[in-house]
């Protein structure tokens, strides 16, 4: 098998440069456009309790000795936003960070075991207010390196003309032909309804549950066609999705969650934020166990976190995946392309 060479080879770092100073470019701009709108930029602990409470986020562990000689578990954050949403409990109102985060089990042409995620968040602000502040961002990028347009696999947008804004319902009811809200009672997805909708469009098996089945046809049918000639706002999504997200006064069946796409890579998630504490610890439970009975592992629950969310203040939040937006905005085919130091290529 052929060797390939190191990234600190220097014709390989050559062929890597024109990238990596698109990533300056963007990055020295983006910075200036949250300082033209008021937010602190702020730096959190990169070591957490918890590592984030979600089924299929995954997460390295590490440990902490004490000056007793105790040893602590300690996970690398998968986000930074336990501690972002502690800082709007203190005080702060509109806060943004570069955050180096980690994911285990993911390494691809879109995926890094360590990359990062730009998150920021308004105290007070809506929903729309950060899915504005993510197309403006978006679009900032692509201005910094002066790109006429995103292209990726064959499929082109145009960052700089209105998005197109597609509830998940209307998606799945687009591409999937799938009727999604007749299958969400309340805030619960009926699975049986949900694998009838969709037994001619993806293989459903015994142990999928109506989270997998949504996720199937989501990845398979709906993904692929967004983004195409201008980004595509996917908002809406279905309460069973919510996350961290709070349910829509306007319809119980869906939370305020959106996810922003070009070229059918999904670069941004978006949240007006939950601040029901006893809400989001079920949540958090829920997915506990689901993880568990899956992957034989649960990650603890930050306590301090929800006692944070109890008094943290309404708020809308985005976290947007600075690699991959640096990969679009500087025409690169790869992630690893648009990071100065990639992981080892068995990584």
């Amino acid at each position: 098998m052929e060797r390939i060479s190191p990234w600190w080879d220097q014709a390989r770092h050559a062929d890597r440069k024109p990238f990596l100073k698109a990533r300056s470019a963007v990055t020295r701009a983006l910075r200036a456009w949250f300082d033209a709108q008021g937010f602190v930029e702020v730096e959190t602990g990169v070591l957490q309790v918890s590592p984030g409470n979600e089924t299929h986020l995954h997460a390295p562990r590490t440990a902490l000795t004490t000056a007793a000689g105790d040893h602590l578990t300690r996970y690398l954050r998968t986000s930074p936003e336990f501690a972002c949403k502690k800082l709007l409990a203190a005080g702060e109102r509109k806060i943004v960070e570069f955050a180096r985060v980690f994911r285990d089990r993911e390494r691809g042409v879109l995926h890094l075991p360590e990359f990062t995620m730009l998150e920021w968040y308004r105290a007070g602000g809506s929903y729309d207010a950060v899915m504005a502040d993510c197309i403006a961002v978006i679009a900032t990028a692509a201005r910094a390196t002066g790109i006429p347009g995103f292209s990726f696999r064959g499929r082109q947008a145009d960052p700089f003309i209105e998005p197109e804004r597609l509830t998940v319902a209307a998606a799945f009811d687009r591409f999937a032909g799938i009727d999604l809200l007749n299958t969400v009672a309340g805030r619960e997805g009926d699975r049986a309804a949900l694998a009838e909708a969709a037994r001619e469009r993806v293989r459903i098996t015994d142990d999928d549950n109506w989270s997998d089945i949504f996720s199937k046809v989501l990845v398979e049918h709906i993904e692929p066609r967004l983004g195409q000639d201008r980004l595509t706002v996917l908002s809406d999504y279905p309460a069973p999705e919510a996350a961290l997200a709070r349910i829509s006064p306007a319809d119980s069946r869906v939370a305020e969650r959106f996810e922003i796409y070009a070229c059918g890579v999904e670069l941004a998630n978006g949240f007006g934020e939950l601040t029901d504490a006893a809400e989001q610890r079920i949540r958090f439970a829920q997915a506990m166990d689901e993880k568990q009975s899956r992957y034989g592992e649960r990650y603890p629950l930050d306590e301090d976190f929800l006692a944070a969310v109890a008094r943290m203040p309404e708020a809308g939040g985005v976290a947007l995946g600075l690699d991959r937006l640096v990969m679009l905005a500087s025409g690169a085919s790869r992630i690893d392309q648009v990071v100065w130091t990639p992981p080892a290529e068995d990584a």
